[in-house]
C-alpha cells in the first residue's frame, strides 16, 4: 500500500546502499581541480544513488524486444502507409520514425511535434473513423490491456479491449499486417493497471484473422520466436508478439 503513495521500500533500500558510493565520489570531485563553469557549490547536487550498480542496458523487458520485433517486420515489409494505436512515442513509434511517417491515435494528448508523426487525439476502441478493410499496416504495442480500466482518461468499459481487437480486425486490408502485443500468462485483472491475458483469448479474440507468427518475451526477459502461443499460457507476466494477416 506504501507505494500507492508514491514511496516505494525497495528504491528506499537501492538509494540507501548507494549513499556511501556518492558520499566517497563527492568527496573525490570536491578535492580535484575543477572547471570554473562545473565546481561544486550549494546549488550542485543533484543526487542519483541507484545507478552505479546498473549494467550498461537493459535488454530483458517486454518493451524493447517488442519495439524491436514489430519495427524490423515492418521495415521489411514496406507498407505504403502504416497506423499505431497506443503504442509507445519514445519506442517503437521513434524506431519507425527513422525510415517511415507513421500515424498514431491514442486518447492521451501528444503536446509535441515530431516531423514524421501525424498525431489523433480519439477514443481508439472501436475506431469509427476507420472504414472497413482501409489499413494495409497497422500495430498495438502493450496498449490494449489499459483499455477501457479508467488509467488513462479513458471510458470505463470492461469489454473495451476486446472492442478495440474486433475494430482491428475490421479495418484490416484482406492480406494487410497487424502487430500486436499484450502481457499474456495467467489470465486476470490488475485494476486498474492492466489485464494479462491468456494467450487463447487473444487468438479469440482475433478470431476473424489468421496468426503469421508469433514470439514472446518470457518471464525471464528472454526472446523466445520458437514457442508455440499456449507455451506461455501458465506464465506470470510474459509479453505475448502476434503477427496476423487477414
Amino acid at each position: 500500500m506504501l507505494e500507492l503513495t508514491g514511496f516505494s521500500p525497495l528504491n528506499a533500500y537501492r538509494a540507501a546502499r548507494g549513499l556511501p558510493n556518492f558520499l566517497r565520489t563527492l568527496k573525490d570531485y570536491s578535492s580535484a581541480e575543477a572547471p570554473q563553469g562545473f565546481k561544486i557549490t550549494k546549488a550542485s547536487f543533484f543526487p542519483i544513488l541507484t545507478d552505479f550498480r546498473d549494467k550498461a542496458g537493459n535488454v530483458d523487458c517486454h518493451y524493447f524486444h517488442q519495439d524491436l520485433w514489430a519495427a524490423r517486420k515492418i521495415h521489411a515489409a514496406r507498407p505504403a502507409r502504416h497506423l499505431d494505436i497506443g503504442s509507445r512515442v519514445d519506442g517503437f513509434v521513434a524506431h519507425v520514425l527513422t525510415f517511415m511517417p507513421i500515424t498514431l491515435i491514442d486518447v492521451r494528448p501528444l503536446p509535441s511535434f515530431v516531423d514524421g508523426l501525424t498525431f489523433i487525439q480519439e477514443d481508439a476502441t472501436r475506431l469509427t473513423s476507420l472504414a472497413d478493410g482501409s489499413v494495409e499496416s497497422l500495430s498495438s504495442l502493450h496498449a490494449v490491456e489499459h483499455f477501457g480500466l479508467g488509467r488513462y482518461g479513458d471510458p470505463v468499459d470492461p469489454y473495451a479491449c476486446f472492442h478495440v481487437m474486433k475494430a482491428m480486425a475490421r479495418v484490416l486490408k484482406p492480406s494487410g499486417r497487424l502487430y500486436f502485443s499484450v502481457p499474456i500468462g495467467r489470465e486476470r485483472l490488475e485494476f486498474n493497471a492492466q489485464r494479462v491475458f491468456s494467450p487463447q483469448t487473444i487468438l479469440d479474440g482475433f478470431a476473424a484473422l489468421k496468426l503469421v507468427s508469433f514470439a514472446a518475451v518470457n518471464d525471464r526477459g528472454d526472446f523466445d520466436a520458437v514457442s508455440p502461443p499456449d507455451a506461455h499460457a501458465d506464465a506470470d507476466y510474459a509479453c505475448g508478439l502476434f503477427e496476423l494477416t487477414k
